[in-house]
């Protein structure tokens, strides 16, 4: 197989498709595997880029609010009940009459523990795969992948979505530098030393891609007309009314089905519609387009279904996706196995290929994308 890069969007659509699994579920043992999965796709398929090796921050933060999550759970506590679990007797702090129904410590049930780590599990998923996917793409073949239509709105995200990656690469160069130099490692003195030049680093970035933009004409778009604007700001206003529409009814279960599904269907014809209409205005051409292949439809294809999957077993199954906080949580292993089927691209995708330097995109190659 050879090596090559996979498309953004299949690497966005596949992280997708694992937070929205951990959307839907509160079982440990399911959402410990979407991290396992998370972190093995990106440790077999990440590249030597910069950006890749942001992955760690992100580990670090999903894991900062999982303990996060409980430490509230215990600060914050809740009336225990003779049929609660205590785990820890710490004295309650009494608060003003202003503040009822607000318990500050007191006794700590296993139920709000259990409750804080679910829920902090669930959260750091999803960090987790929004961190995977920022890893995995290419931050200048994205903004290049991006309709027309959302050029402006692609460039600002794209340059939000490499500010974490630039920082981390920040920091590895200042610790480098101050290796170099032989200056100390610990102490309060050196967290000034390594914020105050990574500050000034972004700062100087983000200087440099405003002049580059302003060279290159950004903001520019080509004419219409006023029945064209019109037509599309009545598409875009139909699209949003019909998503709007289907996702109540969706999330209702009392709704029928085919308004679901047909306003769902109606929704994103016609903001399909909107997009290509808006898109006629924008003068942008684009040198080699990345195409879609079998591995971007599996990769796609995978996080997708890990998602539908996942929402199914709950009409099925539903203690076994959102279990009780009174025992140990039921693991069905057909949830595993549509879980499983996440890391796919681990195995089935060419390795990435190797890149020519290992430093981050520039200003102006964000720009030219």
């Amino acid at each position: 197989m050879l090596a090559r890069d996979l498309h953004p969007g299949a690497w966005w659509l596949w992280a997708i498709g694992l937070a929205a699994a951990a959307t839907f579920t509160l079982n440990p043992v399911a959402l410990l595997l979407i991290w396992a999965i998370a972190a093995l796709v990106v440790m077999a398929r990440r590249s030597e880029a910069p950006w890749a090796l942001s992955f760690r921050l992100y580990v670090f933060l999903a894991i900062f609010i999982v303990v996060l999550r409980v430490v509230f759970r215990i600060v914050f506590g809740t009336a225990a009940t003779d049929a609660d679990v205590i785990v820890l007797h710490l004295p309650e702090i009494p608060l003003p009459e202003a503040a009822r129904g607000i318990q500050l410590l007191g006794d700590v049930t296993l139920v709000a523990l259990l409750s804080g780590f679910y829920d902090g599990l669930r959260l750091g998923a999803i960090v987790l795969c929004v961190g995977a996917a920022n890893a995995l793409a290419n931050p200048k073949r994205l903004l290049k992948s991006v309709p027309p239509a959302l050029y402006e709105v692609g460039t600002a995200v794209v340059v939000a979505l490499t500010i974490f990656p630039q920082l981390a690469e920040s920091v590895q160069r200042v610790n480098r530098a101050r290796q170099l130099r032989g200056s100390p490692r610990r102490g309060v003195g050196v967290l000034r030393r390594v914020v105050v030049p990574v500050l000034e680093d972004a700062l100087e970035r983000s200087m440099t891609l405003a002049m580059g933009m302003d060279a290159r004409g950004y903001g520019r778009s080509g004419r219409a007309t006023a029945r064209e604007r019109l037509v599309t700001g009545v598409l875009m206003l139909i699209a949003l009314f019909a998503l709007c529409v289907g996702i109540y009814a969706y999330l209702d279960a009392t709704a029928p089905r085919a308004l679901a599904v047909g306003g769902l269907a109606v929704g994103l014809l016609t903001a399909a519609a909107g997009l290509w209409s808006a898109g006629r205005r924008v003068e942008r051409t684009r040198y080699r387009p990345d195409r879609w292949r079998t591995a971007e439809l599996v990769t796609a294809g995978a996080g997708i279904a890990v998602a539908i999957g996942v929402d199914r077993a709950y009409a099925l199954d539903p203690f076994a996706v959102v279990p009780g906080l009174d025992g140990w949580p039921e693991v069905s292993p057909w949830v595993l196995a549509i879980i499983m089927v996440g890391a796919l691209p681990a195995f089935v995708t060419p390795p990435p290929a190797v890149e020519r330097g290992t430093q981050s995109p520039s200003p102006e190659e964000v720009v030219d994308a």
